[in-house]
């Protein structure tokens, strides 16, 4: 006999180990978190957070109903970090205060007053600000009056609202209270009341608050009453039809036969349980009802009806076990979990992959960033430097005038003293330092105005024809379209090329010659042509000594490089055509200079 009972107590221990923890779980309930299982999937491949706090709720409130607290704190809480990262007040408020039911229900005081508080602080109306502040004094107080004070506010406020489950937890408080005063009546009253609220919307709230009254009854002795409140707990419908349920209900009826002293009653009700159990496939509680007939069998000392029980169970626990849904339902519900944490898992990986990939990436925008600012800062450092090099060399070449118009306009005047010309040496040397002044008075700026360089090519003119009097006349042509006060152009840019033509063109003709020097406008462009009839360039090179070929000429290159600094730096689309005529009668220079 002990070695039947110890194998098959082990037997039931196993399957018990296979069970999900709550064993009131229905299909329903299971089908329910399967289907927001699904929902939670979609809302995490979409990245639709709104729709996962909505899932963890609602798998929450499937656990609430079904009074498995601890997984439903877990849900509440999945939910309400979510609807926090949104910002949702409503849903923030309405998950802050289901976690802090099911804490109260758990009996984790300390922590459903922070939440119930935490839900008053978010409440979207003056109502649910209300009755959650009512709950934080109800769980806060010390006194039961002041308790009392707080459930009747919210008993107040729910009682004018469509939704009683709030309306009937507050009866139930309320007779809590009542016990603690010692008054029975009262707490009897408010059970009752609590209990024709919660039967027509809050089944499994309802059989909470019958054990409830029928406790309170059993502790007072008042076993009439507590058996006639579970006999008609199991006259309601939702007990009726629920098979499971109907067995859990006798057998807390045989309990309190039990603590009647009545056990043949007792002993009736636990043999209905059992064949209920065997019929409907309810395996934990048809293993309940054989070892509390046991215990009553070992009293009255009947071990053949227990050892005929053992057989009788063993025998049919097969085909039990086969029948029982809710060890199917259980695993289908623990698999559900599973594939809940494997999704959980998924994201946070995916998360994390994101969020590294997103590092990685701003990280190397933030270096192209800053290696693109590096590159522009050196480039326009380089530019500037560029630019102020080539300002310098340009204030350099401005400043350079060719060695030899000084010097031979110094034997000039010298000529002149030597042949007691003092008047012409006098009127040279005034025209040379006027022509000097205006060039070193020039030297700083870049542009000049035109009527400036006009006069300073009229004044360089004058001294050439003083010279070489008897070897050219020349003529200036200015076009009356050209803006002479607005105008401005490179200071001594064209003196190169007129003392070119005198110096190797005109004066080595036998015959006088004629230089002419023309400014006009051509669209956009000032074009100046200097044209003179000399013996022309290719002439001018031939009778070059080998003294004057290997001698670097510093005025064209000199100007050539102006040339080349002014386009870079102002972008003047300055051009220069240096050529032969045609009948190779001198020489044919023509410079256009943008006038934009």
């Amino acid at each position: 006999m002990k070695m039947l009972k110890l194998f098959t107590i082990f037997l039931l221990v196993f399957l018990g180990n296979t069970m999900y923890s709550q064993t009131t779980n229905t299909s329903a309930a299971v089908e329910e978190v399967q289907v927001e299982t699904r929902k939670l999937r979609k809302a995490i491949d979409s990245k639709n957070e709104s729709a996962q706090a909505d899932s963890y709720y609602n798998i929450g409130e499937t656990f609430f109903n079904g009074g498995n607290f601890p997984k439903s704190e877990e849900y509440y809480t999945k939910a309400k970090k979510l609807y926090e990262k949104l910002n949702d007040k409503p849903n923030i408020e309405k998950a802050t205060r289901r976690l802090a039911q099911s804490q109260e229900k758990q009996n984790k005081i300390n922590p459903a007053i922070s939440n119930y508080n935490m839900a008053a602080q978010v409440s979207y109306s003056e109502k649910s600000k209300a009755v959650n502040s009512n709950d934080v004094a109800r769980l806060s107080s010390s006194t039961p009056e002041l308790k009392a004070e707080a459930i009747q506010n919210n008993i107040n406020i729910s009682s004018k609202e469509v939704e009683k489950t709030d309306l009937a937890e507050s009866y139930s408080q309320l007779a809590d209270v009542n016990m603690q005063q010692k008054d029975m009546y009262k707490a009897e009253e408010n059970l009752n009341t609590a209990y024709k609220i919660s039967k027509r919307e809050a089944p499994q709230q309802a059989l909470a608050i019958n054990q409830k009254l029928a406790d309170l009854y059993v502790e007072n002795k008042n076993f009439d009453k507590a058996i006639e409140a579970k006999k008609k707990v199991l006259k309601e419908d939702f007990v009726k039809e629920n098979s499971q349920e109907k067995v859990n209900q006798i057998q807390e009826l045989a309990d309190i036969y039990i603590k009647k002293n009545d056990p043949n009653e007792a002993v009736d009700l636990l043999k209905n349980a059992y064949g209920i159990a065997l019929d409907k496939g309810h395996t934990l509680e048809a293993q309940k009802s054989v070892k509390k007939l046991d215990s009553l069998y070992a009293i009255s000392g009947n071990v053949d009806a227990s050892v005929k029980l053992y057989r009788d169970f063993l025998g049919k626990l097969p085909d039990l076990v086969s029948k029982d849904r809710s060890l199917v339902d259980n695993k289908i519900l623990e698999d559900t979990e599973q594939r809940i944490s494997q999704l959980e898992k998924e994201k946070e990986l995916k998360d994390e992959l994101i969020r590294k990939k997103n590092v990685f990436n701003y990280s190397l925008i933030g270096v192209l960033i800053l290696l693109t600012g590096l590159i522009i800062f050196i480039f326009r450092t380089l530019k500037k430097v560029q630019a102020k090099n080539k300002k310098i060399a340009l204030q350099s070449l401005r400043r350079e005038m060719n060695p030899h118009f000084i010097f031979n306009s110094l034997n000039s005047v010298n000529h002149f003293i030597a042949t007691n010309n003092e008047l012409e040496a006098n009127q040279y040397l005034t025209k040379f330092s006027k022509l000097m002044r205006g060039v070193m008075e020039n030297s700083t700026e870049d542009f000049i105005p035109f009527q400036q360089e006009l006069d300073l090519l009229q004044n360089y003119l004058a001294l050439e024809k003083t010279r070489f009097t008897d070897k050219f006349d020349y003529e200036i042509e200015v076009d009356d379209d050209l803006n002479m006060q607005h105008l401005q152009i490179p200071g001594m840019l064209i003196q190169p090329f007129l003392e070119n033509a005198i110096w190797h063109g005109l004066r080595y003709r036998t015959e006088k010659g004629f230089l002419k020097l023309n400014f006009e406008k051509s669209g956009q462009d000032l074009k100046i042509i200097i044209e003179d009839n000399g013996i022309g360039i290719e002439e001018s090179k031939k009778q070059k000594t080998q003294h004057q070929k290997t001698r670097e000429g510093r005025g064209m290159k000199n100007t050539l490089e102006r040339i080349q600094l002014l386009n870079d730096l102002y972008h003047k689309n300055i051009t220069c055509s240096v050529k032969d005529k045609e009948d190779n009668n001198g020489v044919l220079v023509t410079l256009k200079i943008n006038l934009t």
